[in-house]
């Protein structure tokens, strides 16, 4: 299988707690530490062809996919924006990674995710 093939069976398997589509299907969500030792970190079983996260991201960029930003809207008043920046934190080791052609609601673009 191809790279992206690969990604989605991952994506829609249930094996995997470090990564999952983003509540609008349209973005990969990686929680970087647990992908390095749960994925990448597997002896004998490698999916992947490569150990490093940096190499992951490589082949992602490769790909057509791009790295998001999480909305930074913040509130005005002080506790609001207190819990906001706790939440914050805990999403800190999330990354997404956008494709126009990598959406859960249309796997039959997944043959258009070619690499560059």
């Amino acid at each position: 299988l191809r790279f992206p093939q690969k990604l989605w069976k991952m994506m829609e398997s249930s094996t995997f707690q470090s990564i999952w589509w983003s509540e609008s299907g349209k973005c990969v969500a990686i929680n970087k530490d647990l992908f390095e030792v749960e994925v990448l970190g597997r002896e004998g079983q490698q999916i992947f062809h490569t150990q490093k996260m940096k190499s992951f991201m490589r082949q992602l960029n490769a790909y057509g996919f791009t790295k998001m930003q999480r909305d930074c809207q913040r509130s005005a008043s002080l506790p609001e924006f207190l819990s906001e920046e706790a939440a914050a934190s805990a999403h800190s080791q999330i990354l997404y990674y956008y494709n126009p052609s990598f959406n859960r609601a249309h796997p039959w673009l997944l043959g258009t995710c070619k690499r560059r």
